[in-house]
């Protein structure tokens, strides 16, 4: 199963581009590197671990 590579922060709607630094959630909630350090790793809507999310190379 392939992880859905959503193409913007989910709280402060940033692009993210395949090869952004992003952080997702076991539920694929995705978010931009600044508003991850500032939730401190925490995701807002399930209250699990943000980790940083594969890069895709073009």
């Amino acid at each position: 199963m392939a992880l859905e590579m959503k193409n913007e922060c989910e709280r402060c709607n940033a692009e993210l581009l395949n090869d952004s630094f992003a952080y997702i959630c076991v539920y694929e909630c995705t978010f931009c590197e600044p508003c991850t350090k500032q939730m401190e790793n925490v995701c807002p809507n399930c209250g699990g671990e943000l980790v940083r999310r594969p890069r895709k190379k073009h």
